[in-house]
């Protein structure tokens, strides 16, 4: 029974492992990128439509 525990562990450390590689290796630079693009973006003087 502590060898099934033990592979329980290991299976969820395995799966916290990749899921920290997948955000930090795409969703941080997609996310970080999105508020670049953002700043970039020129200014509008007037945001709301004239009636």
């Amino acid at each position: 029974m502590s060898v099934f525990g033990i592979v329980i562990f290991l299976l969820i450390g395995g799966i916290a492992f990749w899921m920290l590689l997948f955000l930090l290796g795409f969703i941080l630079p997609y996310w970080i990128m999105l508020g670049v693009f953002e700043k970039m973006r020129p200014k509008r003087i007037y945001d709301e439509i004239e009636e």
